[in-house]
C-alpha cells in the first residue's frame, strides 16, 4: 500500500513531469541545431494581448499545480502524522527563512554559474525563465510561481518521498540517490547541465533535511533561488551582455 501510493503520488505531480522532461529533452536532441540554439521557457503568456484570461490561467496553473501537496498532506494527517511530520508549519518561521536564506546564497551563485558554463559548452538550452507581458501582476505571479516551484518540490520530493521510502526500509543512501536523480530527471528538459546541477541540489537538500528534520528552510531557500532567477532575468534580460536570452 505504501509503494502504490508513492508511485500514485509521484504518477500525479513530479514523476509525470519527470517523463515529461525526458520526452521533451529526447525532442531537443533530435531536433536539428545544438541545445545551447534552443530555448525552455518557463512562465509565458497564455493567453497573448489579453491580459486578464493571461492572469487567469497563470494562477489557474498555480492552484492546480498545488494540489498534489495538499493530496500529500491529507495522506499525512490520515497517518496522524500531518505536514508537521515532515517540517512543513509556521512553528520555526523565523529558523525556516534564515537557513533558507543562508542555503539560497550559496546554492544561487554556484548553480548560475553552472548554468551558464553549460549553455555554453553546448550541454544546456537557452533557460528563459520568464517571457510575461509588461502587466501589473506580472511581477507577483512570478513571485507566486517560484512560490509554489519550491514547495512542491520540496514538500514532495523531500519530505513525502523520503519519509515514505524510509518506511519502506530504503536505506538512507538509496532514499537519497532516488530523490536527487528524480530531481535531476524533472529539470532534464534544461538539458545536461540543468539535470546535473539540480541533482547535486538534491543531495545538498537531502544532507540538510536529515539533519535539520524540516522541509521549511529548503521550500524557503528553493523559493528565494527562483524568486531571484524569474525577476533577476525579467530586470535585466537585453540589458546586460553575460546573460544568455532567446
Amino acid at each position: 500500500m505504501v509503494r502504490n501510493e508513492t508511485l500514485l503520488v509521484l504518477g500525479l505531480s513530479l514523476g509525470a513531469s519527470a517523463i515529461s522532461a525526458l520526452i521533451s529533452f529526447t525532442g531537443s536532441l533530435t531536433r536539428p541545431g545544438g541545445l545551447g540554439d534552443q530555448a525552455a521557457n518557463l512562465n509565458r503568456s497564455m493567453a497573448p494581448d489579453r491580459p486578464w484570461l493571461d492572469l487567469s490561467w497563470q494562477l489557474f496553473g498555480i492552484a492546480t499545480a498545488l494540489v498534489p501537496v495538499l493530496l500529500v498532506g491529507h495522506l499525512l494527517m490520515r497517518e496522524r502524522a500531518g505536514m508537521g511530520a515532515i517540517g512543513f508549519d509556521l512553528r520555526r518561521p523565523w529558523f525556516d527563512l534564515g537557513r533558507g536564506a543562508v542555503v539560497a546564497a550559496g546554492i544561487g551563485g554556484s548553480g548560475l554559474l553552472l548554468y551558464l558554463g553549460a549553455q555554453q559548452a553546448g550541454f544546456n538550452l537557452t533557460v528563459v525563465p520568464e517571457s510575461l507581458p509588461e502587466v501589473w501582476w506580472k511581477f507577483p505571479v512570478l513571485i507566486l510561481s517560484a512560490t509554489e516551484n519550491s514547495v512542491v518540490e520540496e514538500v514532495i520530493v523531500i519530505g513525502y518521498l523520503l519519509r515514505r521510502l524510509d518506511q519502506l526500509g530504503w536505506s538512507p543512501m538509496a532514499s537519497m540517490a532516488a530523490s536527487s536523480g528524480l530531481r535531476g530527471l524533472y529539470h532534464l528538459y534544461q538539458g545536461i547541465g540543468g539535470m546535473i546541477g539540480n541533482m547535486v541540489m538534491g543531495v545538498i537538500f537531502v544532507w540538510l533535511y536529515r539533519r535539520w528534520g524540516r522541509v521549511g528552510p529548503l521550500v524557503a531557500a528553493h523559493a528565494l533561488i527562483d524568486i531571484v532567477a524569474f525577476i533577476g532575468y525579467a530586470l535585466l534580460a537585453g540589458r546586460v551582455g553575460w546573460l544568455p536570452t532567446a
